[in-house]
């Protein structure tokens, strides 16, 4: 004799929301053990090396300087990502693009930072306003990039953690420089400069400046519960033709502005880590 639906039994609302609660728990320990060996594995560096706070960067060179500055081993040469510690700060360059920016958010999470500051360089768009050399501290990103989609829904904003960039905001007034804020284009095309249509775009959006990162890492942060930020240096002015990078231009912003944009980055996290300031603000 077949059953009816309605002698079937049924699961109660509480036994439905332990069941997903318990789905959740099973795919947080999977993804536990994943990042704890994929971040040593990427970087070279043990997990218990990992400082706290932590500084991404696109170049090896600013972890070399970083190293330097500290007297402090570096960790991955030979490895996709390098890595150095000193002073609960950990200094990672995690390469160029959103997705490599998305993979160290979700690796990071494996030492639960206190916070992530990314200082990247940048296109300005506002050609006779920003320079080369100019400071930009985003107050939000449009994720145009792709890759952040994976996380959040596309309505969710790409915004930092307001009392990071506070303290970014606080560390380059003691430096006595000063800074443009906006909001900043991320986009995944490495080769748009000759693209009429897409530079009209950037200009009907009224961004300050483009890069290829910031909205990943504000969206995945804010999906893995990371409070982030970013400090960026306007490396070109690609709304020109003479305005777009090339290796030798790109080497003379390295010499005048990598050491300040660094040393700026590093006292930012200082200042928390010295006044125990928390920069949770969003409700995760």
């Amino acid at each position: 004799m077949s059953q009816s639906n309605s002698d079937k039994p049924r699961l109660h609302p509480d036994d439905l929301e332990a069941l997903a609660q318990y789905s959740l728990d099973l795919e947080k320990k999977a993804k536990e053990r994943i990042i704890s060996d994929w971040l040593p594995r990427y970087t070279g560096m043990p997990l218990d090396q990992f400082g706290k706070y932590i500084l991404l960067v696109n170049f090896n060179k600013y972890v070399k300087m970083f190293a330097e500055m500290h007297q402090a081993p570096i960790f991955g040469e030979d490895k996709p990502m390098q890595a150095a510690t000193a002073d609960q700060i950990t200094i990672i360059n995690f390469g160029i693009g959103s997705p490599n920016a998305g993979l160290i958010i979700d690796l990071i999470e494996a030492i639960h930072p206190e916070a992530v500051l990314f200082l990247g360089k940048c296109g300005g768009l506002k050609t006779g306003k920003n320079k080369v050399g100019d400071l930009i501290l985003p107050i939000a990103a449009i994720r145009g990039e792709g890759t952040s989609n994976d996380y959040l829904p596309p309505e969710v904003p790409a915004l930092p953690a307001f009392a990071l960039q506070k303290a970014v905001s606080t560390t380059i007034r003691d430096y006595e420089q000063d800074y443009w804020t906006g909001v900043v284009y991320t986009t995944n095309k490495r080769v748009w400069e000759h693209r009429e249509d897409f530079k009209q775009r950037l200009r009907d959006l009224r961004c300050i400046a483009i890069d290829m990162e910031t909205a990943t890492i504000f969206v995945a942060a804010f999906k893995n519960k990371i409070p982030a930020g970013a400090l960026l240096l306007v490396s070109d002015m690609p709304m020109t033709h003479d305005g777009v990078k090339t290796a030798e231009s790109d080497k003379k912003v390295t010499a005048n502005f990598a050491d300040q944009h660094l040393a700026i980055g590093v006292d930012s996290l200082k200042q928390l880590i010295n006044n125990g300031q928390t920069v949770k603000h969003l409700q995760f």
